[in-house]
């Protein structure tokens, strides 16, 4: 593996360029690994890993422009309060959660009062309770004693596993393809939202795979999230619980199930990856969570903002008395990166070995790696000259965007999605 480090993209007190890299990294290798069976290659493809390509992707979501628009990316709700006693931060960006957030705490235009009336772990807990997303502020130790720390650390970074005794997946064999796509053919059914299930799924299908995302109707995405990780993919609606048919379906010739929602929450849909396998025998389940699948806090929502004030990166990266933020919602980025290469590795190791395959990641896993694991290097080979070089333009059905270029790089592969995203939820459910 080659690359180009560059001392300045994502600074922090943290190593979060060194995460961003790693993760990158072991995307494009799985990725080359994969390419070099499919495609007979008696060599793997060279993998190159360029910072300042990582550092602008890490941020897509900051880069898009739809129509010269910059999006908006946190709603006024979503942010730090003063407490009695400390900080809580809030997320509020969906609809649902400001409603609730605001039944518990107040009219909106009383808000700063009304949290400065009540204990963080208060606020923290009555806001859950209704459904809503406030976490107070932690430092490190205050975390590492939490019983949900203790659970996510008792994980590895990358949970995965057999779950049948299928038999061995056949690839159709790539020769003379180019650019080399090693997930072309493969199907990927994709159920997540926000950032890091969905970065996952569209570096899938840069990689050539054909990547449904199903929405439920009645839960509308955010439109400017939707387009930044929204490209080579279609978009449908399918309510699982009218709907089965049409998703059994879908899962009879899928390859890949990708999950985002907590856990717990579509156990109900028979979307446990033993379900799935029982189901369509070879498939590979992967499973993305705030919080983790193990510990009480399991079934909590989260979003990497949240998962920074608990595990006591805002605390790291500010102060108790004036908490701070990564550069980048890196552990979402991160995490999705991760979890695109362990698909491509189950994929790889099916191609050896058979059998059904789970792959389990989260973001507060994600975080205690970026807290205790990553070792900081601050080598620099090249100035950092902006984001210029890896961003780029392209029309859609959506407006004119301008986007970032994915980091994800190996001798012969893809340089840029085939397709730019379209509306959300307009594209038919079914499969090409």
């Amino acid at each position: 593996m080659t690359g180009v480090n560059v001392e300045g993209v994502l600074q922090a007190r943290l190593p979060v360029r060194q995460l961003a890299r790693a993760c990158v990294g072991a995307c494009a290798k799985a990725a080359a690994e994969l390419a070099a069976r499919r495609g007979g290659l008696s060599e793997v493809p060279a993998v190159r890993v360029d910072d300042r390509a990582v550092g602008t992707a890490f941020v897509s979501e900051r880069h898009l422009l739809i129509n010269g628009r910059a999006p908006v990316n946190f709603a006024p709700l979503s942010r730090f309060w003063r407490t009695s006693d400390g900080w809580v931060r809030t997320h509020a960006n969906y609809p649902h959660h400001r409603e609730r957030l605001l039944k518990v705490m107040g009219p909106a235009d009383g808000l700063e009062a009304a949290f400065a009336e009540r204990s963080a772990l208060e606020v923290e807990e009555s806001v859950y309770a209704a459904g809503g997303l406030a976490v107070a502020l932690r430092t490190p130790q205050e975390w590492a004693a939490h019983p949900q720390a203790a659970a996510v650390a008792s994980r590895p970074l990358v949970e995965h596993g057999r779950l049948d005794s299928a038999r061995a997946r056949a690839f159709a064999p790539l020769e003379g393809t180019a650019p080399l796509l090693p997930a072309a053919g493969l199907r990927v059914l994709d159920l997540t939202r926000v950032i890091a299930g969905p970065v996952a799924t569209r570096t899938l299908a840069l990689l050539g795979a054909d990547v449904l995302r199903l929405d439920p109707p009645r839960l509308p995405e955010l439109p400017d999230q939707h387009a930044d990780t929204g490209f080579g993919k279609r978009s449908a609606t399918l309510d699982l619980a009218v709907g089965r048919r049409s998703f059994e379906e879908l899962l009879g010739t899928a390859d890949v199930v990708v999950t985002g929602y907590r856990p717990g929450a579509l156990e109900r849909f028979g979307l446990t990856p033993e379900a799935l396998a029982e189901r369509r025998p070879g498939i590979v389940v992967a499973q993305l969570s705030a919080w983790g699948a193990h510990g009480p806090w399991r079934e909590r929502r989260g979003f990497d903002s949240l998962v920074q004030v608990a595990t006591g990166i805002a605390a790291v990266e500010g102060s108790v008395e004036r908490p701070g933020a990564l550069p980048a919602q890196a552990l979402d980025h991160g995490t999705g990166y991760l979890l695109a290469a362990a698909v491509l590795r189950a994929l790889t190791e099916q191609a050896d070995e058979g059998g059904s395959r789970f792959v389990r990641l989260a973001l507060a896993r994600t975080a205690e790696w970026l807290m205790n694991g990553i070792e900081a290097d601050a080598r620099g080979d090249a100035p950092y000259d902006g984001p210029g070089a890896w961003l780029a333009e392209t029309d859609s059905g959506i407006g004119r965007l301008r986007y970032a270029l994915p980091p994800v790089s190996f001798a012969g592969g893809p340089t840029d999605w085939a397709r730019p995203p379209g509306p959300w939820g307009t594209d038919p459910a079914r499969w090409v």
